[in-house]
């Protein structure tokens, strides 16, 4: 992928459109694309949450800042590093922040997200082949192009950050854990690339790919520890990374390793039927493999508080379960209770930003219960899924009040255990 074949349509630079838009695709691209998803995950989470934006407020921002960094980029007529990767960077969020909607504030399942991000990643990639014939990185020389190719990259974070989530929420995976099944599969990718895949295919695989990666490892640095994190949190994880694509854009503005020489572009491949066949093949058998290890992992219990870790917890004696969580599991209610009562504590101790981070687990873990508890009773999953929403809003207000916050959370606790 590092050379990625060029393809019919891209010497209209030499009839004097514009010179090619993007990096040529070498270690330094995978390495800044990834740096860029894992600040699409944790600059989202410190905006919204930690800072308190709101998660629509922080959505609206970025997608001022998306308008505005797009018309700078595609204003140029030759590939700048700066312009392009922070266009990227503000894309990378944005995605994240639109996935996130869905997802967060309209419940929408991510069963249904991910397949439908990936169903209009289709309709993009196909309107863009009728209508350009070609969809190589390569190629990117007219305005049209341009916008197909922007517009593909918004699609592929938000259905990386669909994807992602969906993952973990199958399979109950640490942060550090989930990491492991897209290497596992950007490994695979390399692997048919280099034995002939095709290279434009291998590249918007790995693309979608990284999306994922990025944003695991980005959960795995800012998490808790009691979460499978490294508890780096969200602002010191985005500071470190916004800070080494800095410097890397730096160096590549300044060493020039990623600009694509307009005049040396290798002439299109013929095809080979018999190959492509083969690597079809072999990337179905990657598919299949993919989603035999998401099913034993979706078959087998799920991390959850056991009794142990609920033990530490600020609400005294056992956890006895309210009747708005009769028919949910004890486990699951127990590890809600616990993140609101020390939330709560938190608030008690006059930590606002420290109970602000916490109830953000309250809302993962209720995002990643969902597809358990909502067949379980779809009436009380209502109410309570009512309740946290209060919670989170009133401790995302950009004016705090600790009146309502308690409150919010005294009847989330009043639900979930008496």
């Amino acid at each position: 992928m590092a050379n990625e074949a060029s393809t019919p349509g891209a010497g209209l630079a030499g009839a004097g459109s514009l010179l090619n838009k993007v990096p040529e695709v070498t270690i330094w691209f995978w390495i800044i694309k990834i740096l860029c998803t894992t600040v699409g995950e944790s600059f989202a989470d410190w905006v919204s949450v930690d800072v308190g934006v709101g998660l629509i407020n922080t959505a609206l921002l970025f997608t001022v800042a998306l308008a505005a960094v797009l018309a700078w980029q595609m204003r140029s007529v030759r590939y700048h590093p700066v312009r392009y990767w922070l266009t990227v960077v503000v894309l990378s969020v944005t995605g994240t922040l639109y996935t996130d909607i869905l997802t967060d504030r309209y419940h929408v399942s991510l069963a249904v997200t991910t397949p439908v991000c990936a169903a209009v990643l289709a309709v993009v990639f196909g309107i863009w082949f009728v209508r350009e014939h070609t969809l190589s990185i390569h190629s990117i020389v007219t305005r049209p192009r341009e916008a197909f190719y922007w517009l593909a990259i918004l699609v592929t974070f938000a259905l990386g950050t669909a994807a992602g989530d969906w993952t973990l929420e199958l399979t109950g995976w640490t942060p550090g854990v989930s990491v492991l099944l897209p290497s596992a599969l950007i490994a695979a990718v390399v692997v048919g690339w280099r034995f002939g895949g095709g290279a434009v295919l291998s590249f918007w695989l790995a693309y979608v790919l990284t999306r994922p990666l990025g944003a695991n490892l980005g959960d795995w640095l800012a998490l808790p520890h009691a979460d499978g994190g490294l508890n780096l949190g969200t602002a010191i994880t985005s500071v470190i990374f916004l800070a080494a694509i800095a410097g890397t854009v730096i160096y590549l503005a300044i060493a020039k390793p990623d600009v694509i020489d307009q005049s040396s572009e290798a002439p299109t491949a013929p095809r080979d039927p018999q190959r492509e066949r083969v690597m079809l093949g072999y990337y179905g058998a990657v598919v299949v493999a993919a989603i035999a290890v998401l099913a034993i992992a979706n078959s087998r219990p799920h991390r959850d508080v056991s009794a142990e870790e609920t033990t530490g917890s600020t609400s005294s004696g056992p956890v006895r379960i309210g009747p708005q969580a009769a028919n949910f599991p004890a486990t699951d209610v127990a590890q809600l209770a616990t993140i609101v009562d020390d939330t709560a504590a938190l608030l008690t101790a006059g930590d606002q930003a420290g109970a602000t981070r916490r109830v953000k687990d309250l809302e993962t873990a209720w995002d990643k219960a969902q597809s358990r508890l909502q067949p379980l009773d779809k009436s009380a999953w209502n109410v309570l899924d009512g309740e946290i929403d209060t919670v989170l809003g009133a401790l995302r207000a950009s004016r705090p009040d600790a009146t309502k916050e308690q409150q919010a959370l005294a009847n989330l606790r009043s639900s979930l255990a008496r």
